[in-house]
């Protein structure tokens, strides 16, 4: 296993810049998620990783090894890495085992140790007892699973997964994500996986490359990445939340309380910065800021209150019971988060 590292990965379409200057270094092991809305540039990125599309300018090393710059384009058969795409591309005149075991008769792998590497990856995923089944035979889930097998047969250093939950319903996409989890902790793998869902990405992997317009907007943890977004962009992005202009010291970026109340009662506006604030640091109290009930969502255990404030910043809360819009309640701020200025 290895680290791969993308430096100053850029890529032109026709004249328009898909992905600019990506400097990524993602390490040895991980669980990478490539985090955007669509048209971010997170697909092209994994593409050109696989080798399935040419960069126009950066390199891409997978340890010491150059896979790809300007000159260099190490064809994808050759990159040791294994991709698994969102239609699943199983081909539907073989059977399950022969569908896994494919990559390794391109590499004449063949007899009883092709089939012991096809029954083990297939008992990985547990689909053992459909080998000689058909792909259409299978479930949505199952067929996912078994796309899973066929890249674990060729044991790849690296995993490249693009949105490969977006064709499942909610209750396949909860069993998958167990199944990606324990897949990545046995194979011990590098995996990047490709995501426009924000719930997913957190989820599952352990670190996160935020992208917008192709650029890299965060790169972290996800609790990094919800605890302290860099910018209002990743601020709203990721998670629930509500950005509020008030005045505070511009080297403080973690806030209690006391100074959040303090500065949205300042009148200065010319020292105002943004400041994050998660609905979950909002409390409904008897006494503090003043604000007034816009609405009231229930989400089964809590209910999700949009609030305005005297000033008419908008605030985001969570409460145990309904409130009635309209309403004036009070508020009680927590903690908030400074995020930078352009």
């Amino acid at each position: 296993m290895a680290e791969l590292r993308l430096e100053r990965l850029s890529k032109d379409f026709a004249g328009q810049s898909v992905v600019r200057e990506l400097d990524l270094t993602l390490p040895e092991g991980a669980f990478t998620a490539l985090l955007g809305p669509s048209g971010c540039g997170k697909t092209t990125t994994l593409r050109i990783l696989a080798g399935l599309e040419q960069l126009s300018d950066g390199r891409v090393w997978l340890g010491d090894r150059l896979l790809a710059d300007k000159t260099r384009h190490t064809p994808p058969e050759q990159r040791d890495m294994g991709m698994v795409f969102q239609s699943y591309a199983l081909w539907p005149h073989m059977t399950v085992a022969e569908n896994v075991g494919y990559p390794l008769k391109l590499r004449k792998v063949n007899g009883a140790a092709r089939h012991k590497q096809v029954m083990d990856a297939l008992e990985v995923v547990e689909l053992g007892a459909f080998a000689e089944r058909s792909p259409q035979e299978l479930s949505g889930g199952q067929r996912q699973r078994v796309a899973l097998a066929r890249c674990l047969v060729a044991e790849p250093q690296v995993m490249l997964l693009d949105e490969p939950l977006a064709n499942l319903d909610r209750h396949l996409r909860a069993t998958m994500e167990q199944t990606f989890r324990d897949f990545h902790r046995r194979t011990g793998a590098t995996f990047i996986y490709v995501t426009h869902d924000q719930a997913e990405a957190m989820a599952l992997a352990s670190h996160i490359a935020v992208m917008h317009r192709g650029e890299l907007m965060q790169w972290g943890t996800p609790q990094e990445l919800y605890q302290r977004p860099q910018n209002g962009w990743v601020a709203r992005f990721i998670g629930q939340g509500s950005v509020l202009m008030l005045a505070t010291s511009a080297s403080a970026q973690q806030l209690d309380g006391a100074q959040l109340h303090t500065g949205l009662t300042e009148s200065d506006r010319t020292s105002h910065q943004p400041v994050l604030v998660r609905p979950e640091h909002v409390q409904i109290t008897d006494e503090g800021l003043s604000a007034e009930v816009q609405s009231c969502i229930y989400q089964g255990e809590r209910y999700l209150l949009e609030l305005r404030l005297r000033d008419g910043q908008s605030l985001s809360a969570f409460h145990f019971a309904p409130l009635p819009a309209y309403q004036t309640v009070c508020v009680r701020l927590k903690q908030g988060w400074r995020l930078e200025t352009a």
